[in-house]
């Protein structure tokens, strides 16, 4: 099995910054596709950012404003987001998946059924 745990959210003003993290941890060490989300209340949850064996995708709505990074050594995908608007108050979730070259092409497509979830962890962007 593997867990997958999101760290680092909070509340901020409209303008403010955070840094999530994720960390995605089995039994034996595996490389993971890893990919954040967020859901807000009532809408569709929608991908923000995608890490696949070096590549990193980012949604249109956060390019520019959102860096994600990812340290291998801890399998952790970090998600700094720079000027956050009210709009992006949300749940953010990290999910993750084994990594495996033939499938490398779907993973960030935006409609790959990662296979491991976090609980999420809460962002408040207030106006």
């Amino acid at each position: 099995q593997v867990q997958v745990r999101e760290s680092g959210g909070g509340s901020v003003q409209e303008g403010g910054s955070l840094n999530v993290s994720c960390t995605a941890s089995g039994p034996t060490h595996e490389d993971y596709v890893m990919g954040w989300f967020r859901q807000a209340p009532g809408k569709a949850r929608e991908r923000v950012s995608c890490w696949s064996d070096g590549k990193i995708y980012y949604s249109d709505s956060v390019k520019g404003r959102f860096t994600a990074s990812r340290d291998n050594a801890k399998n952790t995908l970090y998600l700094q987001m720079n000027n956050l608007k009210p709009e992006e108050t949300a749940m953010y979730y990290c999910a993750a998946d084994f990594w495996r070259e033939s499938y490398d092409d779907d993973y960030c497509s935006g409609s790959w059924p990662f296979g491991y979830w976090g609980q999420g962890t809460q962002v408040t962007v207030s106006s």
